[in-house]
């Protein structure tokens, strides 16, 4: 039975990117519908009360369709329902390893660096809420140089940032870190071997879509989609 998707998302959101890429990587098809999440739409809070994106919608047939919340539980349930390229890791510590870096960037480096750098970049102009406060940009900046850090020291002892293999945690990193970079805001000479990392990510087919991402009025950097940067 033909199973159709349809992913809700919102394009500048690192959560949703981890969806996409997961998708991508795995070449399943899928329609795309944008929410524009901070208007919290009545339809899209009935799918998901949190608010949040993003949402995958499965329809088997003429049977109910399959509703599932949030960026963690949609890839966990990509991995067990469409496994194709393994994304967790092949042995129970490198599915550990792949989860906790998962977690280290959706939790910690959100915290301090997102909710700093794209609080007053993107959602500030999102809620026509004023002008970006500069110590807030100036933390941001300065967090980022800590996780950027710690990126070159994994890639440092590793082919990829949970092991061997590309995995989940590399998608959730270079998602955040695409975001960012969609404002100009990674000094990628300062970490050549993150540069490089993300350069060999930024080149893989399910990347593509990402670089063609635009909001009105939130024009990206000038090498955003640029390849070779």
């Amino acid at each position: 039975m033909n199973l159709v998707r349809t992913l809700h998302h919102f394009p500048l959101d690192p959560a949703s990117r981890q969806v996409r890429l997961s998708l991508g990587e795995k070449r399943l098809t899928f329609s795309e519908e944008v929410v524009r999440y901070w208007e919290q739409p009545p339809a899209f809070l009935e799918m998901n009360p949190s608010g949040l994106t993003p949402v995958l919608v499965e329809q088997a047939g003429a049977g109910e369709p399959v509703v599932i919340c949030e960026a963690r539980a949609i890839l966990e349930h990509l991995e067990s329902e469409a496994p194709g390229y393994d994304l967790l890791g092949a042995t129970p510590l490198d599915r550990a390893e792949t989860r906790r870096l998962m977690q280290w960037f959706d939790r910690k480096f959100d915290n301090e660096v997102n909710s700093y750098l794209l609080s007053e970049k993107l959602e500030k102009r999102l809620l026509k809420a004023g002008a970006p406060d500069l110590y807030s940009l100036r933390t941001g900046r300065e967090a980022l140089r800590v996780h950027l850090a710690y990126i070159e020291k994994l890639l440092a002892a590793r082919d990829w940032l949970a092991g061997r293999s590309l995995s989940l945690a590399d998608f959730a990193a270079a998602s955040h870190l695409s975001v960012l970079d969609y404002f100009g805001d990674v000094p990628w000479r300062d970490y050549k071997q993150t540069k490089t990392w993300y350069m060999r990510i930024k080149s893989r087919p399910a990347f593509r879509p990402l670089l063609l991402d635009r909001w009105p009025g939130l024009p990206p950097s000038a090498h955003y989609d640029d390849l070779d940067f």
